[in-house]
């Protein structure tokens, strides 16, 4: 009787520990744990991704229309060599993808096509975030140079004719 009491309370004790475990395992995350996971979640979110052709970091940039807010994830030209090359020799561009230009918004810029073989909507943008102008569906290899109306902060290349399609237009807002 000594024996068969003591593997019930074996039992019994094992039964707590599953019951209690199964407890730990679902309770309600801390506070500071629910902390800790945001931040390696956003933090993830947060790492540069980097694009397979140009190799320069591609970053969320939207534009807000009177239509509502398009979503765009953009390779960023920061670089001198970078804005040299911008776009050139490139055969395919996704619809919501493109390649932003920054500038320190003190200075107008110019913008050509040469070596570019897609057709390419320059949208100029001015210190105040707001598309001063754009010029549509430009002409593929051209050396006619596109002219921003002022000085920009920045200059955001998508493909021919998505301004259009979207209702993007002077005086929208870009956010990058």
């Amino acid at each position: 009787m000594g024996r068969r009491s003591t593997q019930r309370g074996r039992v019994r004790q094992l039964g707590a520990v599953i019951a209690l475990a199964a407890l730990v395992a679902c309770s309600p995350q801390t506070q500071a744990e629910a902390s800790a996971d945001k931040s390696i979640t956003m933090a993830q979110a947060d790492a540069p991704a980097v694009h397979p052709v140009s190799g320069l970091e591609v970053i969320p940039l939207s534009v807000q229309t009177d239509e509502g807010s398009y979503d765009f994830r953009v390779e960023v030209a920061d670089t001198p060599e970078a804005q040299a090359q911008g776009l050139m020799f490139r055969t395919e561009l996704g619809e919501f993808e493109g390649m932003i230009f920054p500038y320190d918004g003190t200075t107008a810029q110019s913008f050509w096509m040469k070596n570019t073989p897609l057709p390419l909507d320059i949208i100029f943008i001015g210190p105040d975030r707001k598309i001063s102008n754009i010029a549509e569906m430009t002409t593929p290899y051209s050396l006619e140079s596109v002219y921003s109306v002022g000085p920009v902060l920045g200059v955001l290349e998508l493909s021919g004719g998505r301004a259009a399609e979207l209702g993007i237009e002077a005086g929208d807002t870009v956010e990058w």
